[in-house]
Formats: structure tokens, sequence, C-alpha cells
């Protein structure tokens, strides 16, 4: 069945536009934030193949609400084809030349390999895989990508945080940061830390999450969810622009992993469903508590230097405040820090806080920051208890919704380049070992 949701667009505007986009079962609601933006690049008409049901429906409401915004709307038209037979017909039909995958991940590495073979780009949230089993199809599927010049690549919204985008840059300036520490297993010298909340507004409204979103065997495990992020971050800053052999570079110290628990009233709340559907029976207790595994926490050695990530889901945050994030790299001159708690507003907050007694320090670091200024015009500093914090200004706090255009941008030039940098392509294998080889591992009886 195929359906026509069209806006209003002149043929002669869609010339030139060589990026056409499949969506395929948009279950999560970071497909509809790809559209959130309008691309030049991108044809405005957009294929849908999904099952009929709340997931779909949901997902066009969020495209229709950004194409009726007063500010900046979007002209999306968007053709939905239903059926059980929606992913042969994505295969058989190719109406366009990207697939886009954000929903249930129980098939989506099957999804990724089939798109390739099929000639198809693929443009996916994370997690590509869940388990190593799927880390086994995913390594096949890069096979498949370069022998067909394709490309494959997921979406990390992270990297342009600013408050982090500013970390990696301090962190390589040896007169303030020094060199990254190794670490210990108690102690590492990097510590990335996410707090994450199941009951959360966004585009503007109380989000509606799918039951399986909640089933560990379709969304994934903590571990290997929101934690893709945590390992991403840790390689592309600690080691910028450096390829990762995860045969050879990673060491896994210890994992673990623990469930959130949810009562029944909380699950209606967020999935408007009057109770657990039978899938979700088995992580049930007391017959009205879901116990959700989404909490995980991994220390391993990259390339000899200890490091930490770890994520937690609680239900919904105090009043004011929202998903936080927490970093440490420490280096032998100075420990660069992120926090986002009470005395930062919940705003994300990079602070600078020497481990050295040096006089000549500050001025050290103001001479050298203003080579980070160069590129960040606005940036500040200024003094904190136990160094400086840098003081960054509004128009660079995007927010999380808006990173999803900046690694669109990323993923098009990639695309219409033929090429991407040489280390992203290891290091998403290396990532994605590190979580699906954390969770075995999380797994063993202890």
């Amino acid at each position: 069945m195929a359906i026509a949701l069209a806006a209003c667009q002149k043929p002669a505007e869609q010339a030139g536009r060589p990026v056409r986009i499949i969506t395929v079962d948009p279950g999560h609601f970071h497909a509809a934030l790809i559209q959130k933006t309008s691309y030049p690049e991108i044809d405005t008409t957009v294929h849908i193949f999904a099952p009929a049901g709340p997931d779909l429906d949901f997902h066009l409401a969020r495209i229709n609400s950004y194409n009726t915004r007063t500010d900046a709307p979007t002209n999306w038209s968007t053709q939905v084809h239903t059926g059980d037979d929606f992913f042969d017909r994505v295969i058989s039909e190719k109406p366009g030349n990207v697939v886009v995958l954000s929903g249930n991940n129980q098939r989506k590495t099957e999804y990724i390999l089939k798109s390739l073979e099929a000639g198809l780009n693929v443009f996916a949230d994370k997690p590509m895989v869940i388990n190593t089993e799927g880390f086994e199809s995913l390594k096949t599927a890069f096979n498949v990508a370069a022998e067909k010049k394709l490309l494959l690549y997921d979406i990390m919204t992270e990297r342009f945080e600013i408050s982090t985008i500013l970390q990696r840059e301090l962190s390589m300036l040896p007169t303030v940061f020094g060199t990254l520490e190794k670490g210990t297993p108690e102690d590492p010298a990097i510590t990335k830390e996410s707090v994450h909340h199941f009951y959360k507004f966004v585009s503007g409204s109380v989000l509606t999450r799918p039951a399986w979103f909640l089933d560990a065997s379709q969304q994934g495990d903590g571990i290997v969810d929101v934690t893709t992020h945590l390992v991403d971050l840790v390689q592309w800053e600690a080691f910028p622009d450096q390829t990762i052999d995860y045969e050879k570079d990673i060491v896994l110290s210890s994992a673990k992993r623990w469930p959130t628990q949810m009562t029944l009233s909380q699950f209606k709340a967020i999935t408007k469903l009057d109770g657990f559907p039978e899938y979700l029976s088995q992580y049930v207790t007391s017959d009205t508590i879901l116990n959700v595994n989404s909490n995980g926490e991994i220390i391993y050695q990259l390339k000899g230097v200890f490091a930490k990530a770890s994520v937690i889901w609680n239900y919904q945050a105090p009043e004011g405040t929202g998903d936080t994030h927490y970093s440490v790299m420490r280096g032998t001159r100075a420990n660069l820090v992120i926090r986002q708690g009470v005395a930062e507003a919940y705003s994300p907050t990079l602070y600078i806080e020497p481990v050295v007694k040096d006089p000549e320090f500050g001025g050290a670091l103001q001479e050298q920051f203003k080579s980070v200024e160069a590129k960040y015009p606005g940036i500040s500093l200024e003094p904190s208890d136990k160094g400086w914090k840098v003081i960054v200004p509004d128009s660079y706090k995007e927010g999380h919704e808006a990173h999803f255009a900046r690694v669109t941008q990323n993923f098009i030039k990639y695309l219409l380049d033929g090429n991407m940098p040489a280390w992203e392509v290891p290091n998403m294998l290396a990532k994605y070992y590190t979580t699906t080889q954390a969770l075995e591992l999380a797994r063993k009886p202890k």
C-alpha cells in the first residue's frame, strides 16, 4: 500500500539534488530529526517503507510538524509504502539511493547488509549492532560497501557538542594539557558518563516511546546503545584522526549492566499503552515493575590508555534539568573536565584544571588559547576554583536536535565527494567491537 503526503514543490527546484532518501521502519524519533532541517542536496520527496502502526504515525506527525511550523518550515513530500513486505520492496523498487535506518534494532544490521548488497548507501542511527553476531555481519557490510564504492556511516551527534569539541581542541595543546595519562582501572585517564531519561520532551512535546524501546532484545542493552556515543568520543578525542585496530588496540578490563525499574503507570505515561506487551513479561517483577536493561559501564584500554564509559537511564529528570554529560581527560599538565550540574545550570561547561605547580601556566594557557579562539571566535576564559572555565557564547550551543543536521551534512559531503577520512571505517568497527564484547563480558557470571 502506498500513500502520498505531498508538500508544495516546483519540479524545477528538484533539479540537481543527487541525494534521494528511503527511510526504513522509522521507529525512533531520530529518523525524523534528520528531516528537521532542509538540505539543498537532498530531494524533498522521501520514500518511507514501514509496517502500518503507531511508529509510522508518530514519524509522519513529526515530519508534518516541521513542514507546518512558522519558523523556517521544511518542505518534505512523503511517499509512504506499508505492508509486511516493506523491506523486500525497498530492495526491489529502490526509489532512492540512501537508506536511513533509525528504529527497532533487532533487524537493523540485516537491513544494513542487504541494502548495501542491493547497491544502496546507508545512513544509520546508533547502534548499528547490538550483539557479537551483529558485529560479524557489520564487518561483512563494510567489505561490501568498499567493493561497491558505497557509503555506510553512523550518526554520531555528540561530536558536534561545543564543550566536547573544545575539550578535544585543548587536549591537542601540549603546553596546556601535556600528554594524556595512561591511567588505571580504578582511576582511568578518560571518563565519560551520561545520564538519560525515558520521559522527555522532543520538538516541543512529550516523547512517546514505543514499547519495544524498553526490550533489550529489540533496542539493545544500554551498554551497546547510548554507550556507543561515549566510546566514539573516547576514540575521537584521545586519538584524533588516528586509525584504531580493534584486534590490537582494545583490551577490556571489566563491564557491568543493571536495570532501571519502571512502574506500570510510568510505562503507560511514555508509551500510551494500557499494559505491558507479552514480549516484556520476562522483565516484569511483582506484576507491575518493569526492569529495563538500560544501564552499563565499560572499563577498557585503548592503545594502552584506560578509559571508562558509563550510561545511566532514569525515568524522569528533576524539574528544570535534562540529560547530562560528565567527561574528564587527564593530562600531565592539566585535566579537562566537562560538568553539567547545578553549578553549571545544567549546561555542559568545560573547565581547565592544572595538576602542576607552574607559575607560568596561566600565561601559557592564555597564549595557547588564542589558537582556539581563532577557530571559535567569541569564546573566552574565566577563573574558577580549580583553574579556568571556558565561556562559550550561546550561538555555539545548538542542542542535541540541531546536531542531526550537522551529521547529515557530513554524510552528504562524504557521499558526494566519494570518500571520507581513512580512520572512520576502522574506528566504527573498533567502537562496535568494544560495545558488543563488553556486553558479552557483562553477561558472564561473576
